[in-house]
């Protein structure tokens, strides 16, 4: 990036963020290890590191300097890019000062305890005990919530969720979520009986880790992935982790069944691949992230649904697998698309087949928006689960909390607001295939040869390589000709699942 001296005040600013890019990227690092390598006694001393870390942050974030200098910098001649740069500073600005110090430590303390707990406490089954270490965590989201309303003018949960999709309401999402409510469980029934007929023959294990990671890492390289770049580990989450120049993948792996490895390395290869392609020039600047998680998602379950669950992708994966685990019937690519394809409900979210994960979804969002707001209590969560559950997905989750609230990282970690955005990344997913589609007709004879360049072009061309230089609603119309439209979701499921084969 180069910083024109007749813009000394944003070349100020740029010098700023660029050294809190660089202290973030050990805090990332950090939170990795946590995560996927950190022995368990280690915990107390690393979460008050990162606790010390993030305050170092929050005051770099917070200097009372940078708003006089973005003052200064309105004036400045920058470029769209820099005036897109400058924007995302004010915009992080306006979100940090809202929230003290002390704040910011208790919260990144009391995260890392209840997440550290709920390592423990979800195999035991124990809601009781969650409740005490996630009393702190929920007392403190509520604080930031009511801080960042104050700001920002939003609701407590909107204010949390913009964080992480900036510009998107809950009144919004109410209207995206009703309609899709008014349909899916219809489909789902529907997709469910026409599949009952279908013969499906499961793979014969057991699936031997080494030989799963090996084939994992086989098909990141297949779709991508830069592993000079970044690496693949263990986690008991999978998630993306790290930054642009070093990306973490994590999976987790079962040796009864290689699918959830295979099929969540490919998810967060999609994060990966966006990580790894943001614009280079900039990396160091708030313009260069992701513009949105919802954005994110996109990325991983374009790679994950819209790739992965491709019959002609899987014509590739098939013989991937025969050399991994050895030929059997289940590995016949016909066959590995039914198994890929399975829709059946069930308990677990990041298990769950592309029609019946929508119902995961607005069940949390129907959950953590009242818990916020203090419209309910932590002890109502399991009662309302069992009722949502049953009316989304016909599941009974009575007395199960390991595979009910308990089930997601995502409250330990204080992470409200965030779970709208994988079914706004789904959603995203079929619209962009949707334009491609429409931009090259012959897009799925390419799938279908094995040559995914055109998708990745695509992506890289409209998604990866513009970074937050767009608001979400500009960036989608440059990409696809509209703002977010949930009709290519329907469309896309009732084409996979109900057109006539």
């Amino acid at each position: 990036m180069n910083l024109s001296s007749s813009a000394p005040a944003y070349q100020a600013l740029a010098q700023s963020y660029g050294r809190m890019y660089r202290l973030s990227h050990l805090q990332s690092m950090a939170g990795w290890d946590q995560a996927a390598l950190m022995p368990p006694k280690a915990n107390e001393a690393r979460a008050a590191a990162m606790s010390e870390m993030a305050a170092l942050l929050h005051r770099l974030r917070t200097e009372p300097e940078l708003a006089a200098q973005m003052a200064r910098a309105d004036g400045e001649p920058l470029s769209e890019f820099e005036r897109a740069n400058l924007r995302e500073m004010r915009r992080d600005w306006q979100s940090v000062t809202a929230l003290p110090e002390s704040l910011v430590q208790r919260q990144t303390m009391a995260r890392a305890r209840c997440e550290h707990a709920w390592r423990s406490l979800r195999p035991a089954n124990d809601w009781n005990g969650f409740l005490e270490v996630f009393a702190d965590v929920l007392d403190l989201a509520r604080e930031e919530a009511r801080l960042l309303a104050d700001r920002s003018g939003l609701s407590p949960y909107d204010a949390l969720m913009d964080r992480f999709e900036p510009g998107m309401t809950s009144v919004q999402l109410e209207g995206i979520f009703a309609e899709v409510r008014s349909w899916l469980p219809g489909l789902i029934r529907q997709v469910v009986e026409r599949q009952r007929a279908d013969t499906v023959i499961w793979p014969v294990g057991p699936f031997s880790v080494e030989r799963q990671r090996a084939l994992c890492e086989r098909v990141m390289r297949l779709l991508g992935f830069d592993f000079d770049g970044g690496r693949l580990d263990v986690s008991t989450h999978p998630f993306c982790g790290g930054v642009p120049e070093d990306v973490r993948l994590t999976t987790r792996f079962r040796e009864d069944d290689f699918l959830p490895a295979l099929t969540g390395t490919i998810h967060e290869t999609g994060h990966g691949r966006y990580e790894q392609n943001l614009p280079r020039d900039w990396l160091d600047q708030p313009v260069a992230q992701a513009r949105s998680m919802g954005l994110h998602e996109s990325q991983s379950l374009s790679f994950e649904m819209q790739i992965g669950a491709h019959p002609g992708f899987v014509r590739r994966l098939a013989p991937l697998l025969a050399e991994a685990f050895g030929d059997q019937p289940a590995f016949e690519p016909g066959n590995l698309a039914k198994l890929l394809t399975r829709v059946k409900p069930g308990l677990i979210r990041v298990d769950a087949d592309e029609v019946t994960y929508p119902a995961h979804v607005i069940l949390r969002f129907e959950i953590e928006r009242p818990l916020i707001e203090g419209l309910i209590e932590a002890r109502d969560i399991p009662a309302l689960w069992d009722q949502k559950m049953s009316e989304l997905l016909g599941v009974d989750t009575r007395g199960n909390f390991r595979d009910g609230p308990l089930q997601d990282v995502h409250w330990p970690e204080g992470l409200f607001g965030y779970f709208p955005c994988y079914s706004l990344g789904a959603m995203y997913a079929a619209q962009w295939f949707a334009a491609m589609r429409r931009e090259m007709p012959d897009l799925d004879a390419r799938i279908g040869e094995g040559d995914l360049s055109a998708v990745f072009a695509w992506l890289n061309d409209r998604i990866w390589s513009q970074g937050s230089r767009w608001s979400t609603d500009d960036l989608s119309r440059r990409a696809s000709s509209e703002r977010l439209n949930p009709m290519h979701f329907r469309r896309h499921l009732e084409s996979r699942y109900l057109a006539a084969t």
